[in-house]
């Protein structure tokens, strides 16, 4: 699995090569420039000892010189291009598994609380920014730095060359086996906390009026601190590990630079002993950052297998293949339909049929939870039916493309989100291009136009996340005023009156007659008044559409 995984991560990153290679050159050209500032001054002053003429330190000193402008140069030009290449690789990220989880909306996203998907789309995905700068790029670095080691200690003798290589290599599998076997269940299980610690206070966040009301906020922050203290305990368990791996690179870095001079002192000059040993602690800054690179790799596989999982997922509703044209005609027919959530869950539909002309005004009955807004959902394409049919003008609905879908139908929810933005843009959502006036006429049509341009802002009024600034009532007129701005051939309107009073109720019933004629409208409702305007009324009941008969509208009425 974390194979599979890491073999997906990286096949991510391949559109950043380029970048990634040119920040992993530039690294090795910095510890290169550390490792000839070393050597140099090492072999400066070892000469200097000696009494020589200063002209036999110029070369020297000029070089000095350029190691240290170089070594400073190279490192900014590293940070520059490695941390613009991640941070386009974040923003190409989030776009990706944006573009994937969208069509999971909202069949497949139902079973995630908010908080975790918050935690999934934001900090899990910024976990990927330390796959290449601390996980990729150090055993890249490390090996070529190796490599140009042994060929520098190679000019001086093969056998210390080789003791380098195999010392510095010995060092780097040790550390890095060490931290990935030591802080991979660490990282995990941080990465996992912290996900479930962040869904817990978006929960606690949306409900803390709730909390209050009842005299739970003690409890609720008792359970709250438990998972702080949880998560403290792992991240202290992290902090020993980090320092564990420091004390081991001095001890094998020092290890290192012992073992090169054991070998040099007899076989090489005195005076070059110094170069060698001060040029081997310069390059074990490749080591390193290797044992850094374990812990980051796994908790970047952990949050990488928690983004696929939610990725890989098949939409409940996929394009067909072959996609039918846009309808001409709009005759809304429901033949036999059969639905249910899962393969495996009871049907709430079975043999459910229906036929609207277009331009009919229909409504359905039903009580809660007899599937009213299912039954909304299923014809704008949120979820897919599991036999039967529903046809569009003839078209089956199931070939349109969902785009098209889409065009043919307008909805208001039962639950509409309000997002934090103006009363304005929140029901221009339906149709971004929409004018001013024609925002205005649809929320007069909705009766929301007065109770709007008293405000002091106006239609610029912010209405506060997810509505929290307007009432139950007016949420649901701004909400009607969105559905009615989108002209669509169908509109569906679920619980439209809801939170209402009686008299706004029947103006909204009665200019919704008014204003969507030569449209198809559908209200699902479980209110059984202010019917005598629709065409047909519907009780659904036991999965099963039932005509009702309509003698006299006072009958209606009184009932």
């Amino acid at each position: 699995m974390p194979a599979k995984t890491l073999r997906r991560l990286l096949g991510l990153l391949r559109p950043f090569w380029r970048g990634m290679a040119l920040a992993a050159v530039l690294s090795v050209l910095t510890i290169a420039a550390s490792v000839g500032l070393m050597a140099t001054s090492a072999w400066m002053i070892s000469k200097a000892g000696l009494r020589p003429s200063i002209a036999e330190l110029g070369v020297s000193v000029v070089a000095v010189r350029f190691f240290g402008i170089a070594r400073g140069g190279f490192r900014y030009l590293e940070r520059l291009v490695a941390h613009d290449t991640t941070f386009r690789l974040l923003a190409d990220l989030r776009v990706q598994f944006y573009r994937a989880i969208e069509p999971l909306a909202p069949a497949r996203l139902s079973r995630y609380t908010s908080g975790d998907l918050l935690a999934r789309v934001v900090d899990d995905v910024d976990a990927l920014q330390n796959i290449y700068l601390r996980a990729v790029a150090p055993p890249l670095v490390a090996v070529l730095t190796g490599g140009l080691l042994t060929l520098l200690f190679s000019a001086f003798d093969g056998l210390v060359a080789l003791t380098a290589l195999l010392c510095l290599g010995t060092a780097a599998l040790a550390t890095t086996l060490l931290a990935w076997n030591l802080g991979r269940r660490t990282g995990q299980i941080l990465t996992q906390q912290r996900a479930q610690l962040n869904a817990e206070l978006v929960d606690s966040l949306q409900g803390m009026a709730d909390w209050i009301a009842f005299g739970q906020t003690d409890r609720r922050l008792e359970a709250l601190n438990q998972q702080i203290d949880s998560i403290a305990a792992h991240e202290r368990r992290f902090a020993r590990l980090d320092g564990l791996q420091a004390a081991l690179a001095i001890l094998f870095a020092n290890g290192v630079m012992l073992a090169v001079l054991i070998v040099a002192i007899p076989r090489v000059e005195g005076i070059f002993l110094a170069t060698l040993a001060l040029a081997t602690l310069a390059a074990y800054e490749a080591i390193l950052p290797l044992a850094q690179a374990a812990t980051y790799l796994s908790a970047s596989l952990e949050s990488a297998s928690r983004l696929f999982d939610l990725a890989d997922q098949t939409p409940a509703v996929t394009d067909p293949l072959s996609p039918a044209a846009f309808p001409a005609r709009f005759d809304l027919v429901i033949h036999d339909l059969t639905f249910g959530y899962s393969a495996d869950a009871p049907h709430l539909f079975r043999d459910l049929n229906l036929t609207l002309p277009h331009g009919q005004f229909a409504a359905i009955l039903g009580e809660s939870g007899v599937g009213k807004s299912t039954l909304a959902h299923v014809l704008v394409r949120f979820y897919d039916y599991a036999a039967g049919h529903i046809e569009i003008g003839g078209t089956e609905l199931r070939l349109l493309r969902e785009e098209d879908a889409r065009r043919i139908f307008s909805v208001m929810s039962q639950r509409t989100h309000l997002f934090h933005t103006t009363i304005r843009e929140n029901i221009r959502i339906a149709r971004p291009d929409a004018p001013d006036e024609a925002v205005e006429a649809a929320a007069r049509a909705a009766q929301i136009h007065e109770f709007i341009a008293g405000l002091p802002d106006g239609y610029e009024t912010y209405v506060g996340e997810d509505g929290a600034r307007v009432s139950g009532g007016e949420r649901q007129r701004i909400a009607l005023a969105r559905a009615l701005l989108r002209d669509t051939p169908i509109l569906i309107l679920d619980e439209a009156t809801a939170h209402l009073d009686p008299a706004t109720e029947r103006a909204v019933f009665d200019t919704i007659a008014h204003t969507c004629q030569g449209r198809t409208v559908l209200i699902f409702t479980h209110q059984v008044r202010l019917l005598d305007a629709v065409d047909a009324v519907y009780m659904l009941a036991n999965g099963v559409l039932h005509p009702l008969k309509r003698e006299k509208p006072d009958s209606e009425a009184a009932s």
